[in-house]
């Protein structure tokens, strides 16, 4: 992707104008000219994260073919981190990003998806992006071939009156299971310091991961990320056990 010197400037003047916010926007192509249009990041904490609106999106595609994603990274590197890596791939797109350091930008680095998709055991978390129900979407579809919706969700949604797992357990193919009956890819959803049910996990009734092989089998586990943590594999007992309130099943599961 060739980018002329000004729209380079106009993205470094817009990483350093937006400190210390992360800057976010679209490379657009328009008559064989590629060019520089910011959008507002959108996240809840824009000084870690970025997101843009679909409506920043549409005004985007309006003047021209979005050809590529810029945000900016103040104080870090240009490399991209694990939710980078991810969003990235959803988008399909390339990422430019910029390093800024003590106020200026120093540099970027243009990023071109690679097929990349993040380990169930071992992400790191980031709300949205890589999360409890992200990690129950990637599960469902890579070990048991299911595809899961996914939901718009903010941070702390279950203290802001959204039911997400509850309200749409019927629609995304879940059916109830008693807990004396657990099987391969079962659903267990807990409440965790929390007014309603907002962490789910996977169980693991022979412990075993088929799309990561190098990993020890570990039986009668549950797979989750809970939040600000690495996703990992635990025991099913204890607090576990007590924070569980729904034993699900979808009904596409082979081991059903």
């Amino acid at each position: 992707m060739r980018l002329s010197k000004d729209t380079i400037q106009a993205i470094y003047d817009d990483a350093s104008a937006r400190l210390p916010n992360e800057a976010c926007g679209f490379i657009v192509r328009a008559d064989r000219i590629n060019r520089y249009v910011p959008a507002e990041n959108a996240a809840a904490n824009p000084a870690e994260d970025f997101r843009i609106s679909a409506e920043a999106w549409a005004e985007a595609e309006d003047q021209g073919k979005v050809v590529a994603i810029v945000h900016s990274h103040p104080g870090q590197s240009a490399r991209l981190s694990h939710a980078d890596r991810v969003s990235m791939e959803a988008t399909g797109l390339p990422w430019l990003v910029v390093e800024v350091r003590e106020g200026e930008p120093t540099g970027h680095l243009i990023h071109e998806p690679t097929g990349y998709q993040a380990p169930l055991v071992g992400r790191p978390f980031q709300h949205g992006v890589l999360d409890c129900y992200t990690l129950v979407r990637d599960y469902y579809q890579r070990e048991l071939g299911i595809q899961l919706p996914d939901y718009v969700r903010e941070d702390g949604w279950w203290d802001q009156g959204q039911d997400l797992y509850a309200d749409n357990f019927a629609a995304a193919g879940f059916e109830p299971v008693s807990p004396d009956d657990l099987r391969q890819g079962d659903l267990i959803v807990m409440q965790v310091r929390a007014p309603v049910a907002n962490h789910a996990g996977v169980y693991l009734a022979d412990g075993v991961l088929k799309t990561e092989p190098d990993l020890h089998p570990a039986p009668g586990a549950i797979l989750h990320h809970l939040y600000g943590r690495d996703s990992k594999r635990d025991p099913f007992g204890g607090f576990w056990r007590e924070a569980a309130r729904f034993y699900m099943r979808h009904k596409d599961s082979p081991h059903g």
